[in-house]
C-alpha cells in the first residue's frame, strides 16, 4: 500500500488555501499538491459523471483479491470538495475493489478544482527526483497525459525525454499488479520489465517474471528467450506463390463447412499444407471426434 509522501515534492507548490474546507490534509498533515495521501473510503463520493455504470462482479472480485495481496499499486485521483469530502475523478473500479477487500482507506492523488497549471508543475518537478522507481515515473507520465491533456510527444518535450522513453514507461502500467509491485520494490529492473511488457499474454508475462526471479536471468537472457519463442518466418516460403492445392481446398471447405457439427476453420499454407482447426466445447465433443478419427469413419 502506498504511503503518504511526507518528504517530497514541490514544497514551494503547496499554495493551498489556509482553510479547512480546501486544504489538502490527511492524518493531520498538510499534503503538497501531487503527493499521495491515504483517504478513508467513507469520505469518497462517486463521480456523478462516471460513464461506466456496470462493473463485472467476477472481475471486481479478482481485483479485490489482488489488492489484498499487493495493495493498490496505482492510486486513485480525487477532487477535494470540502472538509473531509472528496469526489472520484478516476479509479472507481479500484475503489470498489478496495472496499470489497476490506480496506478502510486508499492511496489517492488529491486535486483542487482549479489546480491545472500547478498540477502540471508539481508532477514535472516530481519526475525530476532521483529516487523514483519506474512505476512512480510511469504514473506521473500517465497523470500528465490524462489530467493535463498532453500527448506523448508533448510530454517528452516537457520532461526532456523522447517519445519512445515515455511510451516504454507508460506500458509498464499495463503489466499485472504482481509485476508492478516487484518493480516498485526494486525486485525487477526497468530493463526486465520493458522486455516483459512486450509480451501480450498476461499468463506468459507472469510465467516469464517468475522465471526471472527463480533463475536470476539477465535482461539479455530474457530478450533471447522472447526472441526464440517467436515463430520463425521463412522469407523464401512467404514470398513463393500460393500452392495449387490451396484454392481447391478452400473452395471445398467453404462449400461443406455449413454442414459440420462443430465450429471449424481451415488455414492453407504456402508450402502446400493446411491446418484444420475444430472448436471443442466439452468432453463429449472430444470423445466423439477421437472415436471417429480412430475408427476412420
Amino acid at each position: 500500500m502506498a504511503k503518504t509522501n511526507k518528504g517530497g515534492l514541490g514544497r514551494g507548490l503547496k499554495a493551498l488555501l489556509q482553510d479547512d474546507e480546501l486544504d489538502i490534509r490527511a492524518d493531520n498533515q498538510l499534503i503538497a499538491l501531487g503527493d499521495i495521501a491515504q483517504i478513508p473510503v467513507g469520505q469518497i463520493q462517486a463521480n456523478p459523471f462516471q460513464p461506466r455504470t456496470h462493473f463485472e462482479e467476477e472481475s471486481l472480485a479478482e481485483l479485490a483479491e489482488s489488492i489484498r495481496i499487493h495493495g493498490i499499486i496505482q492510486p486513485v485521483t480525487l477532487r477535494k470538495m470540502g472538509y473531509e469530502n472528496y469526489q472520484l475523478i478516476s479509479g472507481e473500479r479500484r475503489t470498489r475493489a478496495a472496499i470489497l477487500a476490506g480496506l478502510s482507506s486508499i492511496p489517492a492523488y488529491i486535486r483542487l478544482a482549479d489546480d491545472q497549471s500547478m498540477l502540471e508543475m508539481a508532477l514535472i518537478e516530481n519526475i525530476q527526483r532521483e529516487n523514483l522507481n519506474a512505476i512512480e515515473i510511469a504514473l506521473s507520465y500517465q497523470r500528465l497525459m490524462d489530467e493535463c491533456n498532453l500527448k506523448q510527444e508533448e510530454l517528452g518535450e516537457r520532461v526532456g525525454k523522447d517519445r519512445s522513453t515515455v511510451s516504454n514507461y507508460v506500458r509498464l502500467l499495463g503489466l499485472p499488479d504482481e509485476i508492478q509491485a516487484a518493480i516498485k520494490n526494486g525486485e525487477l529492473s526497468m530493463g526486465h520489465a520493458r522486455s516483459i511488457a512486450g509480451i501480450k499474454d498476461e499468463n506468459e508475462q507472469l510465467a516469464l517474471y517468475h522465471r526471472i526471479v527463480q533463475e536470476n536471468l539477465s535482461v539479455r537472457a530474457i530478450e533471447n528467450i522472447i526472441k526464440n519463442n517467436q515463430p520463425s518466418v521463412d522469407k523464401k516460403t512467404t514470398s513463393s506463390p500460393p500452392n495449387e492445392h490451396n484454392s481447391r481446398w478452400e473452395e471445398t471447405f467453404n462449400r461443406r463447412k455449413h454442414h459440420l457439427a462443430y465450429t471449424t476453420t481451415l488455414k492453407c499454407k504456402p508450402n502446400g499444407t493446411a491446418t484444420l482447426s475444430i472448436v471443442i466445447n466439452n468432453d463429449n465433443d472430444l470423445d466423439f471426434l477421437l472415436e471417429k478419427l480412430s475408427s476412420g469413419s
